[in-house]
């Protein structure tokens, strides 16, 4: 059995059965990030092929193996940004004055009890653009600076979409008003 460095060696050398079985341990993972942002199935399945491809031609480019499943995660989700944007996801722009202080405060989180599948229901049930902002920080962890940039707004519009996005899944967990 070969390691993620013998397979990434053997892909730097034009070896493309060890491209499959990267493919085969990393496409799973990477069209569950990509569908988080992209709700039609061939969309993320072309978006996933696509993925693999660019990474096939960068694969010289990557330095450390062991990082090679975030590495193309983060292209797969790059990929799901710009087909947002083609599709010129409407991201409301918000004043800058607008008062987050009392948005961050709205709920208490120790009020109630959750789990992963009822968050994900509350998540999937956000606006778009919200649901984007909220998955990019709270999920992969990027930055609201490095969101704003990837999806064209200022830096604080994504904090803000961000603290709403926030405030709405606590509200629906705490309601139940995500359940169909």
């Amino acid at each position: 059995m070969s390691t993620p460095q013998d397979l990434i060696v053997r892909c730097q050398k034009g070896d493309t059965h060890a491209y499959t079985r990267l493919y085969e341990l990393h496409a799973k993972y990477v069209y569950n990030a990509i569908c988080r942002y992209v709700d039609h199935t061939g969309e993320a399945e072309d978006l996933l092929q696509e993925t693999f491809v660019d990474a096939y031609h960068a694969i010289g480019s990557l330095n450390d193996a062991e990082r090679f499943g975030p590495w193309i995660k983060r292209i797969g989700i790059n990929k799901a940004i710009t087909s947002l944007r083609r599709r010129r996801l409407q991201l409301t722009e918000l004043d800058t004055e607008t008062t987050v202080l009392a948005e961050e405060a709205a709920i208490d989180e120790e009020d109630f009890e959750y789990t992963m599948g009822r968050v994900n229901q509350a998540i999937a049930e956000l606006p778009l653009g919200y649901r984007t902002v909220f998955q990019l920080h709270a999920v992969e962890h990027i930055p609201l600076v490095e969101i704003a940039g990837l999806l064209g707004m200022a830096g604080s519009t994504a904090r803000v979409q961000y603290l709403r996005a926030r405030t709405k899944v606590l509200e629906m967990l705490k309601e139940g008003t995500y359940e169909r």
